[in-house]
């Protein structure tokens, strides 16, 4: 394989090693031996800490009487917000999110007082004890309602592309576009998107001690320990050294202990000041599904107008994210939806609106993808639209609509470079045996009265980088021990997705050592500052790049030292298979073994510490203007599904899965063929079973898992064949020419709900599409169906003498 330059590095790459290597915790989560935050030794005196909720969605609170609380068996203090020494305040960008509610309440289950007891069984009975008054208001809860009445969190934002140009002038972003409007035909529609629960293996969690010097540490179970730092320091009016948070790993995340696992580490660290105790604070699943918010349900309207071949001249899409009660992160959330509106498409004009919607729910958050899954759904509803009106299939109006050169700039003004997404679906297309199915599919259907078939492949182009620039820095640092062996810690956090892995095997190969010698440390802020969040699928491209620095550094120290002390040949000089090799002056091979080099540099002096850092270039987006390059580059997926629906009943199952993904040159590709399997199941299970409801009052009616639906074993595909596509390496300058591989497969999912609306609109010989709104559960199926047969049914009585499928 040939040899790639960085040119962030003087350096040559290495040779691609067996990179197959397991995660490095696999032993320890087979055995049990890996600890998490409730599996440790808990340290003497730990109090447990326990919240009582708000009965009501919306209102002032009248009477909070907490008496009886007080005097309950092993209560030992009750807090409420006039315990608060600092801020009363956890939001994690903009204000909003009270750590307690004061004077009013904003949806059912938000905290208002909290209990510290002896035992975890006594904290959460004396919850029960509180009595609470509420002047109860009627909740909003509608988003589409919320902005009919001018209710955001924050202001909507608006993306306008016109005339092969970014439209900057306010006045014009909402005006009619005059090409949707002269298009020669157009399709229109809206589609409600549901939200989806994190349901993390292991619920919100965190024990906090005194630290030394009046300190506080945080062991938390979070995705961005700076957060947490930051977050309690504020509260308890602490500088932010006084403040250690620690992660060692997380039972899963997906975006839910991003921003709001900073809230239970306050409240933990809060008890602690206020006892002098440790304390710990888990979560029932009840409870933290009802306290933390989901991924945003969406409400979407589009339209788009094209021509009698199928290809897109203009569109416009307005997106309505529900929020919930405050802003938390929706604005990057809402935003990576605008950004995503267009999926793998031009879109020729456009118009993108996003708006924010507040409602009197817990405040949605992060969850895989961030957005980008909500916003790509509407222009793939669109695209079987335009399908079914031309009578044509589906994939052959998706390939006329990709990007291209020529047609390859964003509705937000970014290029795209790297043209693979017609390669990679014609690829699949091909080893899928597409064609041939889809005839057998139209064959079976039509003999086939009550089971259908479906089938589609649809595309994934999903951007790779925070939105907000200053969140893509990183830093790494190394220690490297007198036996040669190696510590490694960086600034990001593990959750089983295996970046602590990945970032071994980097050290590993640039200091050419076995990845057994190499051992990687909790995260903690006292070593790695002011990190960001593993998120945005960014993890091992900023954390691995900023390992890789640290190890390049050393690298070049270590070949300094040796090449004076031994009188070696410079460029010679090279770290392979655990020794030092070059050609001394004289020309003779000369190898010494990795634990003598260490050895020696310690005795001549030679520092064996290094400290790396990485900031993604190129990136930059302005929101006034709505134009820039909010991506470093993008990754590509597509996906095959086959379904098979009871019209009778609504019932489905996924017989076969094709996936074809793009990860550039794999880290590591066990772990991201791993990552690609979860996220497309984790994907089919917010497109079509997992469901949350909330009645007339506000509170969450799906809060544990006897009433929200997982996926179970029995939901995989059938067939699941998932193949990485080869030969690509990334066109930027990332770790090793690799990419991300967190998020975008998610979103291979859209397939198995493409497929399910194929199968019903088969009922009609594909002359339309069906609604279908997400969770596609068997009742909306059903109900599609039964639409769909009347559908058929009024043309016959309209047409009786027309010959009907």
């Amino acid at each position: 394989m040939r040899q790639l330059i960085d040119p962030q590095s003087s350096l040559t790459r290495a040779a691609p090693p067996r990179n197959t290597q397991a995660h490095e915790s696999a032993v320890g989560h087979v055995t049990g031996r890996a600890s998490y935050t409730d599996d440790l030794h808990p340290p003497a005196g730990l109090l447990h800490l326990a919240v009582g909720l708000s009965p009501s969605a919306s209102g002032r609170i009248t009477r909070l009487d907490l008496a009886a609380v007080r005097k309950a068996p092993g209560v030992v203090r009750v807090l409420t917000a006039a315990d608060i020494p600092g801020h009363n305040e956890v939001g994690a960008v903009f204000p909003g999110d009270p750590l307690l509610a004061e004077d009013s309440v904003r949806y059912h289950g938000q905290p208002i007082f909290a209990v510290v007891a002896s035992s975890l069984r006594a904290a959460r009975q004396a919850v029960t004890k509180a009595i609470i008054e509420i002047d109860d208001a009627a909740p909003l809860l509608d988003p589409v309602e919320a902005i009919a009445t001018h209710q955001t969190v924050l202001p909507k934002h608006v993306q306008r592309r016109e005339d092969n140009r970014v439209v900057v002038a306010e006045e014009q972003r909402d005006k009619p576009l005059a090409r949707l409007e002269s298009a020669p035909l157009q399709v229109a529609g809206e589609l409600f998107i549901g939200g989806q629960e994190h349901f993390y293996l292991e619920g919100q969690i965190a024990m906090a001690e005194p630290w030394e010097d009046d300190g506080i540490r945080v062991l938390t179970s979070t995705q961005h320990p700076s957060e947490v730092q930051k977050l309690v320091a504020e509260v308890l009016a602490l500088p932010l050294h006084a403040v250690v948070a620690e992660v060692r790993r997380m039972g899963g995340g997906f975006g839910g202990k991003e921003s709001q696992a900073a809230a239970v580490g306050v409240m933990a660290a809060l008890a602690v000041v206020t006892t002098g105790r440790p304390v710990k604070f888990r979560m029932p699943r009840d409870t933290d599904m009802k306290v933390t918010g989901k991924r945003h349900p969406f409400h979407n309207r589009y339209q788009v107008g094209f021509d009698h071949s199928g290809v897109i001249q203009a569109a416009r899409i307005e997106l309505i994210g529900d929020c919930g009660h405050s802003p938390d992160l929706s604005a990057g959330v809402v935003d990576r939806a605008m950004f995503h509106a267009s999926n793998a498409y031009y879109l020729g004009d456009s118009l993108v609106i996003g708006h924010r919607a507040k409602t009197n729910t817990a405040s949605n958050t992060a969850f895989r993808g961030f957005g980008g899954p909500q916003g790509m759904l509407p222009i793939e509803n669109a695209i079987d639209d335009i399908a079914r009106t031309l009578n044509l299939d589906p994939l052959e109006v998706r390939k006329r609509n990709f990007y291209a050169p020529g047609r390859d700039v964003t509705h937000y003004g970014q290029q795209v470079e790297q043209h693979l997404i017609l390669p990679l679906v014609e690829q699949l297309e091909r080893d899928s045996d597409y064609r041939t199915r889809r005839q057998q599919i139209a064959a079976y259907n039509r003999t086939s009265p009550i089971i259908k078939r479906g089938l589609a492949l649809t595309p994934v182009q999903f951007g790779i980088s925070f939105t907000a620039p200053h969140l893509n820095q990183g830093g790494a640092m190394l220690r490297i021990y007198t036996d040669g062996s190696v510590l490694a810690n960086h600034g990001g956090t593990e959750m089983g997705q295996g970046l602590h892995t990945k970032v071994c095997q980097v050290v590993a190969r640039e200091l050419g050592i076995a990845l057994d010698d190499v051992r990687i440390s909790a995260t903690r802020t006292d070593k790695i500052p002011n990190t960001s969040p593993t998120a945005a699928s960014s993890g091992a491209d900023i954390n691995a790049m900023a390992a890789r620095r640290a190890a390049l550094t050393l690298k070049e120290r270590l070949f300094e030292f040796a090449r004076r002390h031994y009188d070696l040949a410079e460029g010679t000089l090279a770290l392979e298979d655990n020794a030092l090799t070059a050609n001394t002056l004289a020309g003779a091979p000369f190898r010494l073994a990795w634990a003598e080099l260490i050895q020696q540099a310690y005795l001549n002096r030679i520092s064996l510490a290094a400290e790396g850092f990485y900031a993604t270039p190129k990136i930059g987006y302005d929101p006034t203007t709505a134009r820039g390059r909010p991506f470093f580059y993008y990754a590509y997926g597509a996906a095959a599904t086959e379904v098979e629906i009871d019209t009778l009943s609504g019932e489905h199952r996924v017989r076969r899965v094709d996936i074809l993904h793009d990860v550039g040159e794999s880290l590591n590709p066990a772990i991201d063929q791993g990552q690609i399997e979860g996220g497309y199941i984790q994907g089919l299970g917010w497109l079509t079973s997992e469901e949350l409801k909330w009645n007339e009052r506000g509170q969450l009616m799906t809060s544990g898992p006897s009433t929200y639906k997982i996926p179970a074993y029995s939901d995989a595909p059938i067939d699941f064949r998932v193949s990485l596509l080869s030969g690509h390496p990334n066109s930027e300058a990332t770790i090793y020419r690799s990419k991300a591989v967190g998020e975008p497969p998610l979103m291979l999912a859209i397939s198995a709900w493409a497929a399910l609306r194929d199968a019903i609109a088969s009922i009609d010989g594909y002359r339309s599409n069906p609604r279908l709104n997400t969770p596609a559960t068997p009742e909306q199926v059903l109900l599609a169906c039964q639409a769909m047969r009347a559908q058929v049914a009024n043309q016959a009585a309209a047409a009786p003498s027309e010959e009907l499928p």
